[in-house]
C-alpha cells in the first residue's frame, strides 16, 4: 500500500510540474512579445471574432455555445486562444479517420437483425421507434434471446461477477473508468492473474484520468508482467488539448462472449461499501447472458484496437450459447466524436413516449434546456415523473449545481427526492412497466456530450419490473424536496447559482 501511495504521489507531482512548465512557457512567450503587444492584441481580437463565429455556426448544444461565448467576449485577449485549446469539440482529420475505421469495423460485424426488429415492431410501434433511433444513431441492433439480471447494489454485482469470472475458459475483457487497489479490485485481479496463467485471454482497459489518483503511472506494465494485457485510454499529458476532456467513462465486463456486465459500478471499494466514502453508496448494474452480449464485446474490441493499434478478428469472440428469454435488449455506445448526443436522445425518447410514469435515478442533475423541457412537458401532461438524486454529495460544488435545477422542474410538477443514507451513483430510467435503461450515462454535460459511454435499453424483460421495484424501495429511503425549499434561496446565492448554471457545460 505504501509503495502504491508513493507511486501515485510521484505521478501526481510529475503531472503538476509538467502542467506548470506548460503554463510558464505560455507566460514567457507573452512576456517576450510585450513590445509587439498592439499586434498581439489585434491578433487576439481577430481570433476571438473567428472563435465566436465558429461557435455560433456550429451544431453543438446551444447551452455549450453560450457558456463559451460569454467568457470569450469578456476576455478577448485570452478567450479565443483558450477556446481553441479547450473548447473545440470537433474531431481533427486524424481523429475522424480513426473514428471512421472503428465504426466501419463495428458496422461490419454488428449487423441489423431484421427478424428481431420486425418482431418488436409488430409487438409495439412505440418500442420499435425507440429501438430504430438507437440502431440508426449508434449502429446498435436490438436482440432477443438474452437473459437480463439486475443488481440493485454493487455488492450483489461483485459477488456474481466473481462467480462468472471463475467460469471463464476463453477470454475476459474488462473496461472501466476507475480501478483502485483494495478489496474489490485485488480480489478480481487474483482471479484474472490465475486465469491468464491458465491460458485465458485477459484484457484490461482503464481511463487515465479516472485512475489519476488511484493507480501508479506504470500500472499497465505491472499488469502485463502478470500476463494480463492492458492499455490506458487517452493518457493525460497535455492540458492544452481539449481531448483530455474526452474520457472513457464506460464500464464493461465480458466473459467468453456469453456473459456481459455494464452499469454505474467501477472497480473500487466504495462501490461495494467495503469503505464508507459518502455515506451508503447506492449503485446498480445489469448482467446480460446471450445474444446481446455481442454488442458489448464489439464495443470493447473496437476501442481496444483503436488504442492498441491492433486488428482483432471479431468473429472469434462471438457468443456460443443460445438463451431462451423474454423481451428485447439493445446495448448501445455513445461517442463524443460522432456529433450525436445519443445518450440524451435515448433518454428524451423514453420521456416523451411515456404514457404513465418515468422514474429516474442519477447522481447529477446538470441538464440543458432540451432535457428540462422534456421532463417539464411530461410532468405537465400528467406523466408521473420522479427523480432520485444523492443527499450526501461526492463533490459539493457539483451537488450545488444539481440542486440549482430543482426549482424549475418542481414547479412544472416533477417530483424530486434525495437518497438520505448517502450517495446514489446509479444511472437508470424505467417507464410504464415496459421500458428500462441501465448504464453509465449521467444526466450532466460531461456524460451527455464529452465522454465515451454505454448502456442497455430494455423492453419487456424481467429486469424492468426489478428496476421499478428497486426505485420504489429506494424512494422509501429518500426524502422528497419541496418546492418551498428552493424558493427560500435568496439574494447572492441565487445569483451565484444562476451564473454557475450558465457555465455548467464547461465543468
Amino acid at each position: 500500500m505504501k509503495k502504491t501511495l508513493n507511486s501515485i504521489l510521484t505521478r501526481t507531482l510529475f503531472i503538476v510540474l509538467f502542467v506548470t512548465l506548460q503554463a510558464a512557457t505560455l507566460v514567457a512567450m507573452f512576456l517576450a512579445f510585450r513590445k509587439y503587444f498592439a499586434y498581439f492584441y489585434l491578433f487576439c481580437i481577430l481570433l476571438t471574432v473567428f472563435a465566436t463565429l465558429y461557435i455560433v455556426s456550429s451544431n453543438t448544444n446551444p447551452a455549450y455555445k453560450i457558456a463559451w461565448i460569454i467568457p470569450i467576449m469578456l476576455f478577448p485577449i485570452f478567450g479565443g486562444p483558450f477556446y481553441l485549446m479547450f473548447g473545440k469539440v470537433r474531431p481533427s482529420r486524424k481523429e475522424r479517420k480513426l473514428t471512421a475505421e472503428i465504426e466501419e469495423r463495428y458496422y461490419s460485424v454488428v449487423n441489423h437483425r431484421k427478424d428481431e426488429f420486425n418482431s418488436l415492431r409488430e409487438e409495439s410501434k412505440d418500442a420499435a421507434i425507440q429501438a430504430a433511433y438507437i440502431e440508426k444513431a449508434a449502429s446498435a441492433p436490438v436482440y432477443t434471446n438474452t437473459e437480463t439480471t439486475y443488481f440493485s447494489l454493487g455488492e450483489e454485482m461483485f459477488e456474481r461477477m466473481l462467480q462468472e469470472l471463475e467460469k471463464a475458459e476463453k477470454f475476459i475483457f474488462m473496461e472501466y473508468f476507475i480501478l483502485q487497489e483494495g478489496k474489490m479490485w485485488n480480489t478480481i485481479l487474483e482471479v484474472l492473474e490465475r486465469k491468464a496463467a491458465a491460458g485465458v485471454d485477459v484484457r484490461v482497459m482503464y481511463d487515465d484520468m479516472g485512475c489519476l489518483f488511484t493507480l501508479p503511472a506504470n500500472y499497465a506494465q505491472i499488469l502485463e508482467k502478470k500476463g494480463i494485457h492492458c492499455c490506458v485510454f487517452n493518457r493525460f499529458t497535455n492540458i492544452f488539448s481539449s481531448r483530455f476532456n474526452n474520457r472513457d467513462h464506460r464500464k464493461i465486463c465480458v466473459i467468453d462472449g456469453n456473459i456481459g456486465f455494464t452499469g454505474g459500478i467501477n472497480l473500487a471499494d466504495e462501490y461495494i461499501n467495503a469503505i464508507e466514502k459518502h455515506g451508503h453508496w447506492k449503485d446498480t448494474a445489469i448482467m446480460l447472458r446471450g445474444d446481446a452480449v455481442w454488442s458489448l464485446t464489439v464495443m470493447f474490441l473496437a476501442l481496444w484496437d483503436y488504442v492498441r493499434h491492433e486488428q482483432d478478428e471479431f468473429d472469434e469472440y462471438a457468443p456460443t450459447i443460445s438463451v431462451d428469454a423474454p423481451g428485447y435488449v439493445q446495448p448501445f455506445n455513445d461517442s463524443p466524436l460522432d456529433n450525436d448526443a445519443v445518450g440524451e436522445n435515448v433518454y428524451m425518447n423514453m420521456i416523451s413516449r411515456a404514457k404513465e410514469y418515468v422514474y429516474i435515478t442519477t447522481p447529477y442533475l446538470i441538464i440543458d434546456n432540451e432535457m428540462i423541457t422534456a421532463l417539464s412537458t411530461a410532468a405537465k401532461s400528467g406523466i408521473d415523473v420522479r427523480i432520485i438524486t444523492p443527499h450526501i454529495a461526492d463533490k459539493k460544488f457539483v451537488h450545488s449545481l444539481t440542486r440549482s435545477h430543482y426549482e424549475v422542474l418542481l414547479t412544472a410538477g416533477v417530483r424530486i427526492y434525495e437518497y438520505t443514507p448517502g450517495f446514489i451513483h446509479a444511472k437508470s430510467f424505467v417507464s410504464d412497466d415496459e421500458y428500462a435503461i441501465v448504464g453509465t450515462i449521467n444526466l450532466d454535460f460531461r456524460s451527455l456530450y464529452l465522454h465515451y459511454e454505454c448502456a442497455a435499453w430494455m423492453y419487456k424483460t424481467p429486469a424492468v419490473a426489478e428496476i421499478k421495484q428497486d426505485f420504489l424501495t429506494t424512494l422509501a429511503r429518500s426524502q422528497e424536496v419541496p418546492v418551498d425549499d428552493c424558493q427560500k434561496v435568496k439574494g447572492i446565492r441565487r445569483l451565484g447559482l444562476s451564473i454557475l448554471r450558465i457555465f455548467a457545460p464547461l465543468m
